[in-house]
């Protein structure tokens, strides 16, 4: 399928089977999952890095962290992402060392104050992974899922958790936009299998703002039920970015809120299974309206 035919909005499979995620089982199709994000950064994209809203003091940002964590899982989050480096255009690169002594931490503490939710970290580093593992997180979201190189899958099948492979690329150079998101997801779901990950424990993300332009983000969004050829969970992550900011006339982060709730729905819509966000409550009353629109179950 070409980027210049857009797939319909409703998926033409049925989901994909349950996956465990640390203390819960997600039964896809059954409704859809909300993953809050944790940004342990002093330059999130987002405004919210919590390294820069308590100064920089680690112990302050561990406890900012949990709190952040319990407010979103009583908001209704399924999921809690921690991520330690920002992932926003022109960001400053951030070692391993100083990657994990923020992550893991937050990982510990938010694992022992909420053990019954899952933990996943944000990471494309296997130590900084690995580290997370150890400290409790039961998820790895990888956004350089479709690299080459598949030391996250073999830490993944060595360990029995998912893994989330997002699409990127260092730069928005294509000749078939869509044929090569779904050629580079393809190839990274055979290498992970390659490495030993069940493919139950497989979750794709078409990189929504990551390697693409804003022009292919709209492209993204249309396209997302073409996923489902994939047979795998499918996670969007379109929340504040810049292309939802750019389509609203360049309003800043805080300011992408309604633009957010756009994506969930048209998401939820095409089948994706679990949506990455800020805002945790509205999305989740999106997601339950969508849920119950298309499923024709009321909660």
């Amino acid at each position: 399928m070409s980027s210049a035919d857009p797939a319909p909005l409703a998926a033409p499979l049925g989901p994909p089977p349950p996956t465990q995620i640390g203390p819960r089982l997600f039964e896809w199709g059954r409704r859809t999952y909300v993953m809050g994000i944790v940004n342990v950064t002093p330059d999130s994209f987002s405004g919210d890095g919590l390294l820069a809203t308590v100064a920089g003091q680690r112990g302050a940002a561990v406890e900012a962290a949990v709190a952040q964590a319990r407010r979103m899982v009583e908001e209704g989050a399924d999921i809690v992402d921690v991520g330690g480096e920002s992932t926003r255009p022109g960001h400053g690169p951030v070692s391993e060392g100083e990657e994990a002594a923020r992550v893991v931490p937050v990982v510990a503490a938010t694992h022992a104050a909420l053990p019954d939710v899952p933990v996943s970290v944000d990471t494309s580093k296997p130590a900084v992974a690995e580290a997370a593992l150890d400290a409790g997180a039961t998820l790895l979201n990888d956004v350089w899922g479709v690299a080459p190189d598949d030391a996250m899958a073999r830490l993944a099948a060595a360990r029995g958790v998912p893994l989330v492979l997002m699409h990127n690329r260092v730069g928005a150079h294509y000749d078939d936009f869509w044929l090569e998101v779904m050629a580079d997801l393809r190839a990274a779901l055979g290498r992970a299998v390659a490495a030993g990950v069940p493919r139950a424990n497989l979750i794709v993300d078409p990189g929504f703002g990551f390697g693409k332009t804003p022009e292919h983000n709209l492209i993204v969004m249309r396209e997302l039920a073409g996923l489902r050829q994939l047979g795998h969970p499918i996670l969007l992550g379109a929340s504040r970015k810049s292309t939802i900011g750019r389509v609203l006339g360049g309003l800043p982060t805080e300011e992408r809120l309604e633009g957010t709730l756009a994506t969930t729905a048209i998401g939820i819509a095409a089948g994706v299974d679990i949506i990455r966000v800020h805002d945790v409550r509205a999305n989740v009353r999106a997601a339950l309206v969508a849920d119950a629109i298309l499923r024709g179950e009321l909660s």
